[in-house]
């Protein structure tokens, strides 16, 4: 039976101390297994699809709010959910991480994407031509900082050597890469440790594993050693999350409802759902409780 995570801990009713820390902590004892805190750094202003949010919506920064988050909890894992990697310096996003993985005794996940937002990308200075390249080749030198005795990497868009990063990573930073195109499954099963899909129904994650399937087949790769992450655009109750699970599904990221993405979602709104839709109420693995 899949686990299940919980998105959205540093946004909107949780875009503060009090919100991020009280839903990280009640998510751990409700027996969530993941806490998923995704990121826009900018938001188009006026709003202009296909922003997901308003240009006033808060969102703190996920490696910043995660790392307020562990402080708070013991065994939920964290995950950026997802970090826009094209957007980011990657040895400084690299020291970050590492530092995050030591201070959550080993629990990050990191969640990548390539971007989609041509004003937010325009903004940071990085074109959205070649982005998916520029991920892929950030992610290889951040990687030569986790784990090579003598880190080195000579790329188009990362050159360094004769330098070094302490402390490492607690263990290797499983890699959870997002996106619904053939390319990125593609880069998905070359690169990475796990997929998350964003906003699918049943219908809509089958395609995707299909797709995913066929990339890995192509790659030589087995899907059943890939950790498969969705968040459902549907409501979730035992039929569901065991639907989901004969799909291949291993994790489902709890979403919330359309209110908090509005911003007329209390904190005590989203404490509500949050125990209504927890694993046990909704026929999902529960991990800490």
């Amino acid at each position: 039976m899949p686990t299940l995570g919980l998105f959205g801990a540093n946004m909107g009713a949780c875009a503060s101390a009090e919100g991020a820390s009280h839903i990280g902590a009640l998510a751990e004892q409700l027996g969530f297994d993941s806490l998923w805190m995704g990121e826009h750094v900018v938001a188009p202003s006026p709003h202009a699809a296909p922003s997901p949010i308003a240009p006033d919506y808060p969102i703190l920064d996920p490696v910043v709010a995660l790392a307020m988050v562990a402080a708070q909890t013991r065994q939920i894992l964290l995950a950026t959910g997802i970090v826009i990697l094209p957007q980011r310096n990657p040895v400084v996003l690299a020291k970050q991480l590492a530092s995050l993985d030591v201070l959550s005794r080993g629990r990050l996940i990191f969640g990548m994407g390539v971007g989609y937002l041509e004003p937010e990308m325009r903004a940071v200075g990085v074109p959205m031509e070649g982005r998916g390249a520029r991920a892929t080749e950030y992610l290889e030198a951040m990687r030569s900082l986790w784990a090579e005795p003598s880190p080195e990497f000579h790329g188009e868009y990362v050159e360094f050597a004769k330098v070094d990063a302490y402390p490492r990573p607690v263990h290797p930073i499983p890699v959870v890469m997002g996106g619904h195109s053939a390319a990125a499954h593609r880069r998905a099963v070359a690169y990475a440790d796990g997929w998350y899909g964003f906003m699918l129904d049943r219908h809509e994650t089958g395609t995707q594993i299909d797709s995913l399937r066929r990339e890995a087949k192509a790659a030589g790769r087995e899907l059943e050693e890939f950790e498969i992450s969705v968040s459902p655009s549907e409501s979730l109750d035992p039929e569901a999350v065991q639907h989901y699970a004969d799909l291949g599904v291993d994790r489902l990221v709890l979403l919330p409802p359309r209110g908090f993405w509005r911003g007329d979602f209390t904190l005590a709104d989203l404490e509500a759902f949050v125990r209504a839709n927890a694993p046990e109420p909704v026929g999902a693995e529960p991990t800490f409780s």
